[in-house]
């Protein structure tokens, strides 16, 4: 919460009594407005005195002696360690985890120059994978959510130089990203480490499908596991950001297949042998279910309508139709959910969704033969159609629950007698 949002809104608490003005004034003095400055103005001091120090000596890194290299390095490590810890023993955790941070990257950064500095050639990724193992320790032992980023971004570049450069996978690299860092995760659900966590580990997952050469429909499988965790995941705002890039992959996906799936051209490269495909999606189906049942979600099936293998289907007019369907079905779930939830955001995001599907069908399906006003005007009856439907629905459900909330109502109040001089006079 910022200051600056708490400077609006609390004169209305007041006034509407939700608080009192010690009350509003007490919120204002735990978020100072000098405080953030305070914090961020030795971390950017720091870091361009660091670039400074940097700039000289990558400038003459050829010309010092070995011994002062090693120095130079060990120093900078030690120091922003050093420093990072001096910070957080004195209760300044910004600053302190940002050290933590700059000493992580002056570790993989020895690591390099060292190899280079005595010519070791590495034929595997041991020497990077220590990288890694400092980094998940790192974040484990300072707890800090600034740490886990830079891991995971560490474990995305070794994996990348590992495919582009050794032509190999690197298991041990996303074992470290995906069970270390998931438990942290697990522990600590925070919405920006877990959209970056997942934004990772797809990123894993989709150099795994490259060096292994198989279909890329391949990747939905663990892109859709790292769904079924969120499942599971006891905070709602963690496991929904955890949630979010392996859905916003799979309807790209549609939505690709949509527009371009034309005809039987992708079949080399989208399908993939039929019953293991289907059935190591549908034991990731029936994770997923499991977790949306214990956690009380299951009104977030209907996610899984965007990873129907459509692709199996001819391509041409049936494969456009089918697609179509999923993305008008999709987009319709999002709107029943948030008229249900009454989530603005989420009824935002239905009717962009159904936007966008009306303007695949219409460029897929219509141009030629139908008239654009008549497009527009159906695609406008639809939506309208769709609002009045929802909007009957909950008319309906708040009008049977009227009569259980009155009969509650009755029961928890007693019956008694309005004395004369309590009832109010006649005119």
């Amino acid at each position: 919460m910022s200051r600056k949002f708490l400077e609006t809104e609390s004169p209305g608490w007041v006034a509407d009594g939700l608080i009192s003005e010690a009350q509003q004034q007490q919120l204002l003095a735990r978020y100072p407005p000098e405080a953030q400055a305070l914090g961020l103005l030795p971390l950017l001091g720091s870091v361009l005195v660091g670039l400074s120090a940097l700039s000289v000596v990558a400038a003459n890194w050829q010309a010092l002696p070995a011994a002062l290299r090693l120095a130079l390095l060990l120093g900078s490590l030690l120091g922003s360690y050093g420093a990072g810890a001096y910070f957080l023993r004195r209760g300044n955790a910004d600053l302190g985890h940002g050290l933590m941070g700059l000493g992580l990257i002056v570790f993989g950064a020895s690591i390099i120059l060292v190899s280079q500095l005595y010519q070791l050639v590495g034929y595997d990724v041991s020497g990077l994978l220590a990288w890694v193992v400092a980094g998940t320790a790192l974040s484990y032992v300072y707890g800090s959510r600034l740490l886990v980023l830079l891991t995971v971004l560490i474990g995305a570049a070794v994996q990348t130089y590992c495919v582009e450069v050794l032509g190999s996978f690197s298991y041990a690299t996303a074992v470290l990203v995906a069970g270390g860092l998931g438990y942290f995760w697990w522990r600590q659900p925070a919405v920006v480490s877990s959209t970056v966590l997942a934004i990772g580990l797809l990123w894993q997952a989709g150099l795994l499908v490259i060096v292994l050469h198989a279909k890329i429909t391949w990747f939905f499988v663990p892109a859709m596991a790292i769904y079924a965790a969120g499942d599971w995941q006891a905070n709602r705002a963690g496991a929904r950001a955890l949630q979010a890039p392996p859905l916003v992959a799979a309807y790209l996906f549609m939505f690709g297949l949509a527009t371009f799936g034309e005809t039987d051209t992708y079949a080399n490269v989208l399908r993939p042998p039929l019953l293991p495909y289907l059935g190591a999606l549908a034991a990731v189906f029936a994770l997923s279910v499991a977790g949306k049942r214990v956690r009380g979600r299951m009104n977030t099936l209907l996610d899984w309508l965007l990873l129907l293998p459509g692709f199996y289907l001819p391509g041409g007019l049936p494969l456009a139709v089918a697609t179509l369907v999923v993305l008008y079905a999709h987009a319709g779930s999002v709107l029943a959910r948030a008229h249900r939830n009454q989530d603005s955001d989420q009824l935002t995001l239905g009717a962009v969704l159904f936007v966008v599907a009306t303007a695949v069908a219409y460029f897929k399906l219509t141009w030629a033969f139908l008239d654009k006003s008549l497009f527009f005007l159906l695609g406008g009856v639809l939506l309208l159609s769709l609002s009045w439907y929802l909007r009957q629905r909950n008319a309906q459900t708040l009008a049977a629950a009227s009569p259980t909330l009155g009969a509650n109502a009755s029961e928890a109040t007693p019956d008694s007698t309005v004395s004369p001089e309590a009832a109010p006079p006649n005119d």
